[in-house]
């Protein structure tokens, strides 16, 4: 009689804790983090100033978590064509969740993968990097004029690092 009591115990416990689990899943408001504007900013600028330390002028776009442009700054002698390209970079990689220089390098070596260059907004060309908060993506950096968008990425990853104790 022991055993069936607990064993009664048990189940009631399990059939708790997955109606709890159901609830959780079901739950009509999400928390979720963002970027704010004063961060973008700052990001915008020192991936920038990270480009024309190298010589390069370019062009730098932050998005927030839904690929929404927050901030975009061009330097003074950038092209017209890298504005549309570092917030394209931006969007795909805040989109994905990925560098944009992976995704590239995996669309060569995969021809499904090759499609993404005809989904609407995506750029598959090295420059967009995700901005994390842990493992959870709250944003992305894209840039573009440097020669080369490895050059581009090196230009992002320049600027996050510069901001990582913001970014926790």
């Amino acid at each position: 009689m022991k055993n069936t009591l607990l064993s009664r115990l048990a189940l009631a416990a399990v059939a708790v804790a997955a109606a709890a689990a159901v609830q959780a899943q079901s739950t009509p408001v999400r928390t979720e983090r963002n970027i704010s504007l004063d961060l973008a900013n700052q990001i915008a600028a020192a991936t920038v100033a990270a480009c024309l330390a190298n010589g390069h002028n370019v062009a730098a776009a932050v998005v927030d978590r839904a690929g929404q442009l927050r901030a975009l700054q061009r330097a003074d002698n950038a092209g017209p064509h890298t504005l549309s390209s570092a917030q394209a970079k931006a969007y795909t990689s805040a989109s994905a969740k990925a560098s944009t220089l992976v995704m590239l390098e995996n669309a060569q070596k995969n021809p499904a993968a090759a499609n993404l260059v005809y989904m609407p907004g995506f750029l598959l060309l090295g420059g967009g990097v995700p901005i994390r908060v842990g493992n959870e993506v709250i944003g992305a950096v894209g840039v573009g004029g440097a020669p080369g968008g490895h050059l581009d990425e090196q230009c992002a990853v320049a600027a996050l690092d510069k901001v990582k104790d913001l970014l926790k």
